[in-house]
């Protein structure tokens, strides 16, 4: 089949520019101002509802679980679905239909609908709606995190860890450090002991470890590094 026949295809942007346009700028203003500059952003405040006390012979078992919540995804209007079978617990986060945004909607009734049809039964009385604010809690989390989350050394505790921290990577940087002097002395002792190699010599000094890359230390011009690195004997 030549798909050229069909035509061209609008992408999920182009549609939702021509809802805008169709729909008035004044009716829903998807855009954000960060660091001075101006975004589009799908969603705002959208809807989170948490199931509790699901019914264990529903979900059936981990992988039945485990298929719920894929089946769960594959719905544009959903964002985020959770299965949590060991706890019975069933979280969504969803786009509503009374939202502004001109993306694909469900109602919590048609969330219910569908979980009844792959056969888990909740209670709606018992359903724990609320907002979620989309750029605070997934957009900003997921794609700009104030920081990189981080998890204590096995066996201690996150207190004693950042009590530790700063201690423990001085010494790794330390460490580091001279585990680089002494390859570079061994460099330089191995091109003295064979100058028919012409190896040239290795400037003993401290350079940016790995770990000090990963803590921000800066790379060192590669194009004045001289002489010869070996790899291994």
């Amino acid at each position: 089949m030549d798909r050229r026949e069909s035509g061209p295809t609008e992408t999920a942007y182009q549609r939702d520019l021509r809802l805008q346009r169709e729909q008035g700028e004044g009716e829903y203003n998807d855009k954000i101002i960060e660091n001075g500059k101006e975004y589009r952003i799908p969603y705002k405040m959208i809807k989170q509802v948490v199931f509790t006390n699901v019914q264990r012979d529903d979900l059936i078992d981990l992988e039945h679980a485990a298929r719920l919540q894929y089946r769960l995804l594959l719905n544009d209007a959903i964002l985020k679905a959770k299965v949590e079978f060991a706890k019975l617990t069933i979280t969504i986060v969803y786009n509503p239909q009374d939202s502004g945004n001109y993306k694909d909607k469900i109602s919590l009734e048609g969330i219910i609908d569908f979980l009844a049809s792959e056969g888990v039964h909740v209670d709606p009385k018992a359903a724990d709606v609320t907002d979620y604010d989309y750029y605070k809690n997934m957009y900003s989390y997921q794609f700009d995190p104030e920081q990189i989350r981080e998890h204590p050394p096995y066996s201690y505790t996150m207190e004693e860890w950042k009590k530790m921290k700063a201690k423990w990577t001085a010494n790794a940087e330390k460490g580091e450090r001279d585990k680089i002097v002494k390859f570079h002395e061994w460099q330089n002792s191995y091109s003295e002991q064979h100058p028919q190699m012409n190896l040239g010599k290795m400037p003993v000094q401290e350079r940016v470890t790995f770990l000090g890359k990963i803590l921000g230390g800066k790379k060192k011009d590669r194009g004045q590094e001289k002489g010869f690195w070996f790899h291994g004997v």
